[in-house]
């Protein structure tokens, strides 16, 4: 599949703003520490697994070396930071169940390293392994993996009791657990009694109630249904959001992989062949297999306003007057401008003929006709969110930040673009993506400006007949 025409990423901010809305829903908690490090780590199953990895890292195919083993997983190396979501994406046998067992030391990789929260966990011994899998890393599988002669109360305090927790406490916070996890109510009744989602959401709650900070999830929830299956994502985002876990979720579902992931590492027969944000692989793949996966993807769901945004060009301060508003206008050609206060919040939008009634008059305060009209959305929300505002405002939507400041503007040809996967340039100019076209004739505004020049602004009225 080519991918010439494809949505390219404007350089500098987009580098800025990828990933941003998902760190956004985690306030502070993604951060540059790292939580796992994988280093250069093979796992070759068979009689000469050393010979494998020897050839391989020289270079060798992964199907000229059967002779010698299964190459499942080949030179894997990358860092899950603190707080973060990371998805390991492929079809069957790319590998990528392997690389997760290899993370908790359930298996030993043939070569290479793997470090958790600053413990190598590869060849120690399994003390060492025990006390990493129970006070810093949890797994959730896909089967569930629940005890059918315990309730789910006792399920999910399973991890304490092995640890010697009494049961009075383990109880407490397993308890406390369950209730996040939407099941108060169902405390005593035991896995046979339960539905699939329910029963997932038990195995979620007894690696939430052992509290340590990583979570390991294998395909968890690739055995439910979809309407149980999306449910179980979103409660997972929200869950992440509470308590600021470090996830590795395996799956290979790319829609998935998508809404959940702050970053992604797409796997393909034993290999890394991408690793980068949702937006990284969806609007720049690194090579036609990538392409291919991504292809059927819905854009809306996966692209964020950060990362589609433009920069804000028709804006102007609440200090400036009237006539700065329609001159700015005029100049950029366009029948509104957004207005910014102090720290670039975002007060409203002047339109042009508003601000040639002020002009005429002589007005010097540009508030009295600030509206409280702009279209306002965060940077994380998807472009499914700004169908409705889009539709529904002349004017480019506003990208503001937590803080309501106006951080960027999506016009509706750069919304079509990134839907289309094309560039805006390919179907319209740069002067049309500032804002729809003036109300007002451009000549009228000039000649405007110039009779209400003040003869104490010669240079001013110089400046407008000249463009007159």
């Amino acid at each position: 599949m080519g991918v010439a025409n494809a949505y390219v990423p404007r350089p500098g901010r987009d580098q800025e703003n990828r990933g941003a809305s998902r760190r956004a829903r985690f306030g502070e908690s993604v951060t540059n520490d790292v939580a796992i490090r994988a280093d250069r780590i093979y796992k070759v199953f068979g009689r000469r697994p050393r010979e494998a990895v020897k050839r391989l890292a020289n270079g060798a195919e992964r199907s000229s070396v059967t002779g010698f083993g299964t190459a499942a997983v080949i030179d894997a190396s990358f860092d899950v930071k603190v707080g973060e979501i990371f998805v390991v994406m492929g079809l069957s046998g790319s590998g990528k169940s392997t690389l997760i067992r290899m993370l908790n030391g359930l298996l030993e990789p043939t070569s290479g390293s793997v470090n958790v929260l600053g413990t190598e966990i590869t060849g120690v011994s399994e003390a060492v392994l025990r006390d990493v899998r129970r006070t810093k890393v949890s797994m959730v599988f896909q089967h569930f993996a629940l005890l059918p002669h315990r309730t789910v109360i006792d399920n999910a305090a399973y991890g304490l009791e092995v640890q010697g927790i009494p049961a009075a406490e383990r109880h407490e916070r397993a308890q406390r657990v369950i209730e996040r996890v939407g099941l108060s109510g169902w405390e005593d009744k035991l896995p046979g009694q339960l539905s699939g989602g329910m029963q997932q959401r038990v195995g979620l709650a007894r690696a939430l109630v052992a509290d340590t900070d990583i979570l390991l999830m294998d395909e968890a929830f690739s055995a439910l249904d979809p309407l149980i299956r999306r449910e179980m994502q979103e409660q997972l985002v929200e869950l992440q959001r509470e308590l600021g876990k470090t996830i590795v979720f395996i799956t290979h579902d790319l829609n998935e992989a998508m809404f959940l992931g702050d970053r992604i590492a797409v796997m393909r027969d034993g290999r890394i062949v991408q690793l980068g944000t949702p937006d990284d692989i969806l609007t720049d793949p690194a090579n036609d297999y990538v392409a291919q996966f991504v292809q059927d993807v819905d854009r809306a769901r996966v692209l964020t306003a950060a990362g589609v945004m433009e920069p804000a060009r028709s804006v102007l301060s609440a200090t400036a007057g009237p006539r700065a508003a329609l001159r700015t206008m005029r100049d950029l050609q366009t029948s509104a401008v957004f207005v910014v206060g102090n720290g670039r919040k975002l007060l409203g939008v002047v339109h042009d003929t508003d601000a040639l009634k002020l002009v005429k008059r002589g007005e010097k305060d540009l508030m009295p006709i600030v509206r409280q009209d702009a279209a306002t959305v965060t940077g994380e929300q998807h472009l499914v969110d700004l169908f409705e505002p889009s539709a529904e405002s002349p004017l480019p939507v506003a990208v503001v930040d937590d803080a309501g400041r106006l951080i960027g503007a999506i016009p509706r040809v750069t919304l079509l673009a990134a839907l289309g996967n094309v560039t805006s340039s390919a179907i319209t100019s740069e002067l049309s993506v500032v804002g729809p076209a003036p109300t007002v004739p451009v000549a009228v505004m000039t000649e405007t400006l110039r009779q209400t020049a003040s003869f104490a602004d010669e240079a001013e009225a110089t400046i407008e007949g000249s463009q007159a």
